[in-house]
Parts: structure tokens; sequence; C-alpha cells
């Protein structure tokens, strides 16, 4: 990638990050839990493909395992921090299926949804900071 390139990648990367922050804001608002952190999980993986890029010099793999995403970028080292992309790998809504989207909707209580909102919004802040 030319340095216009990586550039341009990693404005792309988060600008749509912000843009999806404010959406998982505003569904939280409306109650609507499951999609809010559905899209918590989206801020953090496209934050992290910016990282990627950043550097690796190169365009992030089609994935959404933020985990992996962790891995290539390099950006985080904390046990705690890893732990919580575990569980917010979760609400990647990959899992479309009935059965499994009606487990993720009981656990998507508003206190659970806050909770982890204040988390993915301190990590993503931080993420930005680097």
């Amino acid at each position: 990638m030319t340095t216009k390139e990586i550039r341009d990648a990693i404005k792309y990367w988060e600008a749509t990050a912000e843009r999806d922050y404010d959406t998982m804001l505003g569904l939280f608002k409306i109650k609507r839990f499951p999609e809010s952190l559905f899209f918590g999980h989206i801020v953090l993986e496209k934050t992290l493909k910016a990282h990627v890029v950043q550097n690796t010099n190169e365009q992030p793999p089609y994935t959404h395992d933020l985990l992996r995403l962790v891995k290539l970028a390099k950006t985080i080292h904390n046990k705690e921090e890893l732990e919580l992309l575990k569980i917010i790998n979760v609400f990647n809504l990959r899992a479309r299926y009935p059965e499994q989207k009606s487990k993720l909707y009981k656990i998507c209580t508003e206190k659970y949804t806050k909770d982890k909102l204040e988390k993915i919004t301190k990590l993503y802040k931080s993420l930005c900071q680097n």
C-alpha cells in the first residue's frame, strides 16, 4: 500500500467506526439492546482494522473476529481487555439462527447492555487515543 492508501484506509475505518458508535448509542436509547451491542462489536472491529492498517501497512482481513484483529494490530495486551473482546465477539450477530438470537436477546437486559456499552466505550476511546 502507498502512504496515501494507508492514510485513506485508516481514515475510512475511523470515520465509519465513529458513525457506528453514534448508532450504537442511539439504539440503546430506543431500547434495542441486542442491536446496540451488535454495533458495539462493529465499532471495535472497525477501530481495530484501522490499527491493523496502521501497524502492518496492509488491508485488514475479511474477519469479524476481534481477537484475530488484536493479534494483527498488536494493540491490546491487557488480559482484562482480551477477556472483554471474547464476550463482545458473541455480539456479532453472525449467529442469525433463531435459537442463537433468542439466547442473545435473553441476556441483553438494559443493565447488562449498559454495562457492556460502558466497557466498549472505554476501550474504543482508548484505542482512538493510540
